[in-house]
């Protein structure tokens, strides 16, 4: 098999339980009832020729290549359509065949350009491959007359698409493309124009890729057999010598990929069909925005600087960690042991956010350590944990296959989490029920191929408002699962809930003043909800950015348990995750209060299993939290902070305050690929790893713990784990693990949920869901099946709190946030790829109402002012948002979205208020600073940079980790 296509047997199949028994070239075969021929012959190892059938789309039949015969029925029929049957007798080999099989391949063949030596898909072309199957050796039919390479259609090459390139002259017309746009992705971006030697591909209206709705997953390129779709890197470096498995270090799916190498360059990435999260798709990020791996302003050296209104000084690692080591205790001498911390990455792997946690808290000497889950899903952790009893979701994402009513909350899945966008897509047009709860519309309210039932279009801060109204319908209407709430739930505080939901006030007539929603449409969602069947709740960042974020969860949770929505296929309460390793992150020990496991640093049990591995004594009292170590920083209580891999100036809100925080620091060490706009207030840069430079775990939103390999060496020398092992050696604290396997034996020794996870188990089962234990040695992809993880559900009042950040005459509209395909988090990885072609700057968008009433037109600049600050950006004019809200994506540092969102957050979480911002809108002339701060701020800092000599830098002597 090639490295690339992993095609290389027969077609999905409707199958059932049933077996049918059949017989192949005189061996017997029992397969499931709905199996093709095709696979049932793969199932003993029969290979039959094939150019238009894939195992990852539907039967299609029109290459004719996979002919075979079948004792008592005429013709030679394909075998990929053509299902098996009780005592069916098949041939596939046969003198007949191999003439009618040669006969199909050389009017394919008739019909190419034979420039094999010097097609990018030479050794790695399928069409190649099945003309020395079926054994082809001349060709009889003339270049002269008609042909399709030579027609007008064919000599339109499409280079339009920064990552791969449409060369009509080599397609085929195998469909296979155009099926995989439908089928795995679900855009329908492509179709087949004209007719006979004018067949060819067309994105849209016969326009370019480029323009065209197709939105770059690759799908398509993974389907062409032949060169037709080819990526450009493999045009331009040549097929790889190998590939190595490993996982996207983008959003919370976590798909898997082959990344195919030539020495340590990486070729391409090509989803792997067997990633438990993805199933061979992937979106434009994964599969093509991996360049910034190896980009120019990749840091490589470690620098440090006395003051931060001071140029970098490259220096070698042993100095760096000797001085990053010697600040830090300076600092603790004079200030306190508590005067430091730390902030671990959602990045990073599990084994690096392990590493940094056990520096904080093992030498350090306290807890003050946090995460970027604090900004995002912090109130995940606690409302799930309050509920259900675990701080996680309930399923797997393949169990969305199995729900007949979809709920979804304040997540945007085509545009944040693309690959279980799509799925949810396939399984809507299947049939199943789709509700929309979110202030914007989303691509899934209405599209040409999908729509949702009910789109409850609420004011943003409402949410607890809609769930309770949801609830009310629910409870006063009969619908509660009662069998399942008196099994599984504790009846007192059920009753507390009930009661508290059937108030009159919490009813859709009565909260429709405050949501904006229809009763009525409130209503029929409540019920379609209840009554659907299977129904599932998929939720994110729209439901925890709010003051009452652990609000809402509690109130999905109850929603979820009052219905009997919990522990089978298709059901389940479903956070989606937003960066890949948000779950790990938590799940290792990030928040200040919980030790790896999510258990509570004063459980003395807990807190001793702990100190005897690491041969010392932990504090009992939680540590603080990033906002609390901002304020402790400007009391100057808190001078020193070690941050791996998050860029807090640019991702936290109230960026004046952080930055003021940071500066009242005396000693920033920040560990990263770039000098992001925290690096602007670091005293030591230590230079950080891509997931291609590193070995370890990523955890993904279903709970997936799923392998990282290292695909090339690092940059800079290490991978980030190995910096933080030496940093903490350099403090006086022995880590001497040889390899991430030991950090992941160690954390499975401490984490109950994680007893059974191994490198050896993860290659053994390729990914594994925990809990992973003695009770579940394969993992756990359904939880709560028999009962909830704290034994008995618990229903939590939802009391609707109106958020602090009010409009008024001064700040009249509402600014919510997001996400945008193309882009990723503050953007430091896809802007420094093509991926900025199709989003290259932040932008607002306004309704149009909004709009004419304030002057402002398609394209304008825009003020945007807030009780926290102001910023400028341009306008986008479009009915997607509702009059009285504004949006904006927060990809781009020059943009300033987090300059004027507030520091308003959760109560009980302190997870930032994102998603509502009370600002003002008008038009302005774009200012002439505007055009300075509109550049990357790598540019905006070279003169900050150490001198360069023409190698690129000294090389330093590397320190022992």
């Amino acid at each position: 098999m090639s490295l690339a296509r992993e095609t290389d047997y027969g077609t999905p199949a409707r199958q059932s339980e049933q077996l049918v028994s059949l017989t192949i070239d005189g061996l017997e075969v029992s397969v499931p009832a709905g199996t093709s021929v095709m696979r049932a012959a793969q199932e003993l190892g029969n290979a039959i020729p094939k150019l238009c059938a894939t195992d990852s789309l539907e039967p299609f039949g029109s290459c004719r290549l996979c002919l075979v015969e079948i004792e008592g029925r005429r013709g030679y029929p394909a075998s990929c359509t053509t299902l098996v049957e009780p005592g069916m007798r098949v041939r596939t080999q046969s003198s007949k065949l191999a003439e009618l099989r040669r006969g199909v391949m050389e009017l394919y063949i008739s019909d190419h350009p034979l420039d094999c030596l010097t097609c990018g898909a030479n050794g790695n072309c399928e069409l190649q491959d099945m003309a020395g199957v079926v054994g082809l050796r001349e060709v009889r039919y003339g270049m002269e007359g008609a042909n399709h390479f030579d027609s007008a259609s064919a000599m339109c090459k499409d280079e339009s698409n920064p990552y791969f390139t449409y060369d009509p002259s080599k397609c085929i017309v195998c469909n296979r493309c155009v099926r995989a746009c439908e089928e795995t992705q679900g855009t329908f971006a492509l179709t087949i124009s004209g007719r006979g030697f004018e067949s060819r591909v067309s994105p849209g209206e016969s326009q370019p890729f480029m323009e065209s709705e197709c939105v770059s997953c690759g799908a398509c390129v993974q389907a062409c057999p032949t060169a037709t779709l080819m990526e450009k890197t493999v045009i331009e470096k040549g097929q790889a010598e190998k590939s190595v498995i490993t996982t996207c270090a983008y959003c919370g799916v976590g798909c898997s990929f082959k990344a195919e190498v030539k020495g340590n360059e990486v070729v391409r990435m090509v989803p792997h069909k067997d990633g438990g999260a993805n199933h061979g798709h992937s979106c434009v990020k994964g599969r093509f925005a991996w360049g910034y791996a190896t980009h120019a302003d990749r840091i490589t050296s470690p620098m440090i600087r006395a003051s931060i209104d001071e140029p970098w000084r490259e220096v070698s690692w042993e100095e760096a960690l000797s001085h990053a080591a010697s600040e830090l205790r300076r600092i603790q001498a004079k200030h306190g042991r508590g005067a430091i911390g730390g902030i671990t990455s959602s990045r990073c792997t599990n084994e690096e956010t392990y590493l940094v946690q056990k520096l904080v808290r093992a030498v350090f000497g306290n807890n003050n350590v946090d995460t970027c889950a604090r900004v995002c899903h912090s109130p995940t952790g606690y409302g799930l944990k309050q509920t259900l009893g675990e701080s996680a979701g309930t399923q797997t994402f393949d169990s969305v296959m199995a729900a007949d009513v979809i709920m979804v909350i304040g997540a945007n899945p085509t545009e944040g989490h693309p690959v279980f966008g799509s799925q949810l897509k396939r399984r809507i047009r299947e049939g199943a029920r789709l509700i929309v709860v979110d202030p914007r519309s989303i691509e899934l309210v209405k599209t040409p191929h999908v729509a949702a039932d009910h789109h409850l279009k609420l004011m943003p801060g409402t949410n607890v408002a809609i769930v309770n109204a949801l609830a009310h319908v629910i409870v006063t209407e009969g619908l509660v699962d009662e069998a399942f709430v008196r099994e599984r739930c504790e009846l007192p505080s059920f009753e507390m809930w009930r009661t508290f939901v059937a108030q009159p006030e919490n009813s859709p007539e009565a909260t429709e003043a405050v949501t904006g929603v229809p009763a009525e449409t409130v209503r029929q969602a409540a019920r379609l909800y209840a009554t659907g069947g299977n129904a599932a709740i998929y939720y994110g960042l729209g439901v925890t950015e709010h003051s009452q974020g652990s609000t809402t969860v509690m109130g999905i949770a109850n929603l979820a348990m009052a219905t009997g929505n919990v522990g089978r296929m298709g059901v389940g309460v479903n956070p989606l995750r937003g960066q890949n390793n948000v779950q790990g992150s938590c799940d290792m020990g990030s928040f200040p209060h919980e030790l790896p496991g999510y258990r509570h640093v004063s459980d003395s049990t807990v807190r001793q299993q702990f100190e005897a591995a690491w041969g010392v004594t932990l504090d009992a009292e939680p540590g603080l939290r990033i906002p609390n170590m901002f304020e402790a920083a400007l009391d100057g209580s808190y001078r020193g902070m070690y941050i791996e891999g998050e860029d807090i100036v640019q991702s936290d809100p109230n960026t004046q305050h952080v930055e003021a925080a940071l500066r009242a620091m005396e000693c920033v060490i920040v560990q990263d690929l770039f000098l992001n706009e925290t690096a602007k207030f670091a005293h030591i840069f230590l230079p950080g790893s891509s997931f291609l430079e590193k070995d370890g775990t990523f955890t993904n939103a279903e709970r997936r713990i799923s392998r990282v390999r290292k695909v090339m060496p690092p940059l800079a020398g290490y991978a980030d784990w190995e910096v933080t092992q030496a940093l903490a050696n350099a403090l006086g604290y022995p880590m001497q693990y040889r390899d991430p396997s030991e950090i992941m034996d160690e954390i499975a020794r401490l984490t109950p949920t994680f007893h059974g996870v191994s490198y050896a188990r993860l290659e053994e089962l390729g990914s594994i869901q925990w809990p992973c234990n003695e009770a579940a040695p394969q993992g756990t992809p359904i939880m709560h099946i028999d009962a909830f993880v704290r034994g008995k559900g618990r229903f939590m009042p939802t009391q609707y709190v109106p958020t602090e950040e009010r409009v008024n005459a001064r700040y009249p509209l509402i600014l919510t946030t997001g996400r945008i395909l193309s882009q990723y988090n503050v953007g430091a990885q896809t802007r420094r790829t093509a991926n900025s072609m199709w989003h290259g700057e932040d932008r607002l968008e306004i309704h149009p109402h909004d709009a004419e009433e304030r002057g402002i037109t398609e394209g304008d600049w825009v003020g945007i002012a807030s009780r926290a600050g102001e910023t400028v950006l341009r306008a986008t004019i479009t009915e997607r948002m509702q009059p009285g809200v504004v949006y904006t994506t927060f990809h781009f540092p020059e943009s300033g979205a987090n300059v004027i969102t507030t520091d308003n957050s959760d109560w009980a979480t302190n997870c930032p208020e994102y998603k509502v911002t009370a600002v003002q809108v008008l038009p302005v002339t774009q200012p002439a600073e505007w055009q300075q701060r509109h550049r990357s701020f790598t540019e905006a800092q070279l003169r900050f940079l150490p001198q360069r000599d023409s190698q690129g830098g000294k090389k330093h002597d590397k320190v022992q980790a």
